[in-house]
This record gives C-alpha cells, sequence and structure tokens, in this order.
C-alpha cells in the first residue's frame, strides 16, 4: 500500500506545473538578425552565493561579446585615478565641514574600521570619502568586489576566448564624482553620513532582492531613498547613464548578432531605468 501511494504521489507531481524559482532578473532585446540580453548585477557578494541558472548561462554561450560597465578598474589604474581626482591633503576634509559633521565623520570612519580613521580620510576629496566610508564596513565583513557579479562574467566569458568590452571607463566614473560642484559634493558625504549605519543591512537586502529577481525592492532599496534626498545626483549617477546605454543599445540592434551586457542591478529597475529609457526610444526589452 505505501509502495502505491509513493507512485500515486510522484505521478500527481509529474502533472502539477513546475514552482516558479527565483532568481536573478534577465531581459531581452531583439530584432530580425540582434538579440541583447540584460543583465542586474551586484558588485560586492558573498563568496558562497550562487546565482546561475539554465536560461542565463544559456544566453551568456550564445552571446559573442559581452558588456560590463569597467573593464579597466585593475589596482593600478584606478589607484592612480584616485591619486589624481580623490586626493586633497591642502585642504583637509575636517575645515570643509562643521564641527558636529567632523566629529560624527571621524566616528564613523573607526566604527566603519577606516584605516588610519579621520587622519585618512581628511586627506580625501568629499565624494571619496564618501566611498570609503560606504566600502570600508562592507569590506570587512567579507564582501569581496573580486567576486563581484561583473567580474565573475568577465572571468568565465575571457576564459573561452570572447571579447569583454566596457561601457564606460574608469575615469569615467571617476570623474561623474570629482567633478560635481564643492557643494554637491559635500551633501553626497552628509548623505553617507546619515545612511553609514544602515548601509550594511541594505547591502544584505538588495542582494537577496536580486538572487529573488524582486526588480521592485530593488528600486525601493537601490534608488527610491537617492531620488528622494538627492535628486540632482540620481540624475547624474542613474538617470543620465541610463539614457547614455539605452542610446547605445538601440544603436547595437543595427549590427547582427548577440550581446550580453551586464550592468548594476540598479540601472535596471525602476521609473528610470535602461529599460524605460529604452522604451521611449520605441525598443522593448522584454523580462525572461
Amino acid at each position: 500500500m505505501k509502495h502505491l501511494l509513493a507512485r500515486i504521489a510522484i505521478c500527481l507531481f509529474l502533472l502539477l506545473p513546475p514552482a516558479a524559482v527565483a532568481h536573478p532578473a534577465l531581459w531581452v532585446v531583439k530584432d530580425a538578425d540582434t538579440t541583447i540580453y540584460l543583465f542586474g548585477t551586484v558588485h560586492l557578494l558573498p563568496n558562497d552565493a550562487s546565482w546561475h541558472y539554465p536560461a542565463l548561462d544559456r544566453a551568456l554561450s550564445d552571446s559573442q561579446t559581452l558588456y560590463i560597465e569597467l573593464v579597466d578598474d585593475d589596482a593600478a589604474n584606478m589607484a592612480a585615478l584616485v591619486l589624481r581626482h580623490g586626493m586633497d591633503p591642502a585642504h583637509p576634509l575636517s575645515t570643509q565641514l562643521g564641527e558636529a559633521d567632523a566629529q560624527r565623520l571621524r566616528i564613523l570612519a573607526n566604527k566603519a574600521g577606516v584605516p588610519g580613521g579621520m587622519q585618512t580620510l581628511d586627506m580625501m576629496r568629499p565624494w571619496l570619502a564618501a566611498l570609503t566610508l560606504t566600502v570600508s564596513p562592507l569590506l570587512k565583513a567579507g564582501l569581496d568586489p573580486a567576486h563581484g557579479v561583473d567580474k565573475q562574467l568577465k572571468a568565465q566569458v575571457s576564459a573561452v576566448g570572447k571579447p569583454v568590452l566596457g561601457l564606460e571607463t574608469a575615469e569615467q566614473q571617476i570623474r561623474l564624482l570629482a567633478d560635481m560642484p564643492r557643494a554637491m559634493e559635500l551633501d553626497f558625504l552628509r548623505s553617507t553620513m546619515r545612511e553609514a549605519a544602515d548601509d550594511s543591512v541594505k547591502l544584505a537586502e538588495l542582494i537577496d532582492a536580486w538572487k529573488a529577481g524582486d526588480v521592485d525592492a530593488i528600486a525601493r532599496i537601490g534608488n527610491d531613498d537617492m531620488r528622494r534626498r538627492e535628486p540632482r545626483l540620481y540624475q547624474l549617477l542613474l538617470v543620465q547613464r541610463n539614457q547614455v546605454w539605452a542610446a547605445r543599445i538601440a544603436a547595437m540592434l543595427q549590427q547582427p548578432g548577440t550581446v550580453f551586457i551586464a550592468v548594476g542591478a540598479a540601472h535596471l529597475a525602476g521609473p528610470d531605468s535602461v529599460q524605460a529609457q529604452l522604451r521611449k526610444l520605441g525598443v522593448e526589452a522584454v523580462r525572461q
């Protein structure tokens, strides 16, 4: 009797529709002879995070070229750019802040484990101090940029001899921040200081939303606060870049072939996403 019940249960299971399995979101843009895949990434990821799935692997395998945000972000190039655009020991950061903000930054630097603490941040431009304050505790928690999804995709595609190209250069990305008006740069730092206590929690939530393909949650966690609190920064770092990338993707449709594009997941979420910018150009991205 038990064997019969087991067989019936197996037959019923096989007749049922398969349960939906959550996975990172993938979109496709197509015309008669061109296919372009769009995939959102996270740049910091726990070493044990699993994110591959069959449709993604097929898309990557079918693609002749991979585009990611940067390909020239090696340590030597980034160090040179940071020295050129991010360091300003002649104008100590503490002298550009009020006493209360300077004291809060000092406390946050120690709490985040910034090597050298406030003495290190004091030599930096506000934008670099903001990024350092954000990244230091995440690195301390074991989240390694070397294990970011874009890095893993690059290694996988390079290993089979396919080209990997950048949508931007490292200097372009750094200059987005370094060329901000100083008042806007200081606002960026103050905003980072306000949110510093929640950064680790927010990143964990963002990674969970990304792994589940929950685009609405990605927009809420990754975009909404910046859009509300720092609208000029939101336009600069997200909207304007999405518009440029959308125009480039639309132009790619003029060339036959299959391309895989991987950018930060926040760029593929919310009302100003790359997909929304493509729609304005008459190009529809369909989720897979």
